[in-house]
């Protein structure tokens, strides 16, 4: 099953919509990586619930990294060999990265007494307050609190100085908080890292050969090199791959405006700017407008350049 010698890590989430609804032509790229016979591995927020309708439609039969980088779930058989370390989750073998409920939930519930800071649960929602909240239909809202590992929660009434607090008690406490956007996740160990090298270590045993890391990701509007260290799911992700393509927001300004300069021993993680088109196969480029046309067969050429 597994015989190519590169391995696609894909943030999900930018690309896939609450309702299961496939954004920014991201179904054009899995065609084209199926294509090529790479596996992808999608990087979510999302829970296996969630994630069921998506794989069948998709066609994803490769592993994914689950609930904000809480574990690695496997399709049964997907690997001959297995991590030491696995528990077994529906139909999934799964390795763990952070601990399984009800730990976070716990220790949600312990960081709101203690600091005297409101913090609702989504788990604690009535059925029709879920889907208030989410905006989704109930049934579709009740899998995203099916959770095996974090808890999602939003604050209550908290001000900007309180969740402040609230950030820098979980840190001191070996937490995980990571802001989702309409909601946050809590999490005891959760680590995009952690699961790829994990996973990478599987797919290296499988091939009995380094399996190259592609790293796919959406940079918010501004410099890529700020991006990656300012956002630490960026950050881990571009330090655990080989290399890191960022599709951004916005486009350059003009041909000669670099994100930022590359060391010659990082030049393939996540690093070099884009130039002119008879450059790219000199520096190589890792940088696309996501709206551009056909940045999708950008990304692939660059991918497919290196077999």
């Amino acid at each position: 099953m597994i015989r190519r010698t590169q391995t696609i890590y894909v943030t999900l989430d930018p690309f896939l919509s609450l309702r299961g609804t496939v954004l920014h032509h991201f179904d054009q790229f899995l065609a084209g990586l199926d294509e090529a016979e790479f596996p992808c591995i999608w990087m979510t927020s999302l829970t296996r619930a969630q994630l069921d309708e998506p794989r069948r439609r998709l066609g994803h039969n490769h592993p994914f990294i689950g609930e904000s980088g809480c574990g690695v779930y496997l399709p049964e058989d997907y690997f001959h060999l297995k991590s030491g370390n696995t528990i077994r989750l529906g139909r999934f073998t799964c390795i763990p990265i952070a601990r399984p409920q009800p730990a976070a939930a716990e220790a949600l519930e312990e960081l709101s007494s203690d600091l005297g800071i409101s913090a609702v649960s989504l788990r604690s929602l009535s059925p029709r307050e879920l889907s208030q909240n989410t905006g989704l239909p109930a049934s579709e809202a009740e899998q995203i609190r099916m959770r095996d590992f974090d808890e999602l929660f939003f604050f209550a009434g908290a001000s900007e100085s309180h969740i402040a607090k609230f950030a820098d008690e979980t840190a001191l406490r070996g937490l995980t908080l990571q802001n989702l956007g309409a909601f946050w996740s809590l999490s005891c160990g959760a680590d995009f890292g952690k699961c790829i090298r994990e996973l990478g270590g599987l797919y290296d045993r499988a091939l009995r050969a380094h399996a190259f890391r592609v790293g796919v990701a959406i940079s918010p509007p501004a410099d890529s090199a700020l991006a990656i260290r300012s956002d630490p799911r960026l950050k881990s992700v571009a330090a655990s791959c080989d290399r890191t393509l960022l599709l951004t927001e916005r486009q350059r300004t003009s041909e000669s405006e670099l994100p930022f300069e590359v060391d010659d021993d990082q030049s393939d993680v996540a690093m070099a700017g884009v130039g002119p088109p008879s450059r790219r196969a000199h520096n190589g480029q890792n940088s696309f407008s996501l709206h551009s046309p056909g940045v999708w067969d950008d990304v692939l050429a660059v991918i497919l350049s290196r077999k």
